[in-house]
């Protein structure tokens, strides 16, 4: 079984520097894309920032030169740089990887459980 586990949520104050990770782990042959997603109570998860396996990176516009995406491959592990916070970015923050698992044809997502953000003003 393929599990995705977020670590390094934190309570920081507004304009302060976080940086939340996330490793995959279990069964895995390959990870294209892996990716952050955030969601509050009430609201739909959003997406964050993406990485593929080539090296091409995607961001939301609200947090676009704020927010670092990057991984190492070796160790199935994906980080988020987060920069100059704000109380708007506080979330529970989710990874997400498109990855093949062992005895499967075929790719698909995965998720985490989440890692909490906030960011106190």
């Amino acid at each position: 079984q393929v599990q995705l586990v977020e670590s390094g949520g934190a309570l920081v104050q507004a304009g302060g520097s976080l940086r939340i990770f996330c490793t995959a782990s279990g069964s895995i042959i390959s990870i294209n894309t892996m990716a952050w997603y955030r969601q509050t109570p009430g609201k739909q998860r959003e997406f964050v920032a993406q990485l593929t396996s080539g090296g091409s990176t995607k961001y939301a516009d609200s947090v676009k030169s704020r927010f670092w995406i990057s991984r190492d491959n070796k160790k199935n592990t994906v980080y988020l740089q987060m920069n100059n916070l704000k109380p708007e970015d506080t979330a529970v923050y989710y990874c997400n990887a498109n990855l093949m698992a062992g005895g499967s044809d075929y790719s698909a997502d995965y998720w985490g459980r989440g890692t909490q953000v906030t960011v106190s003003s």
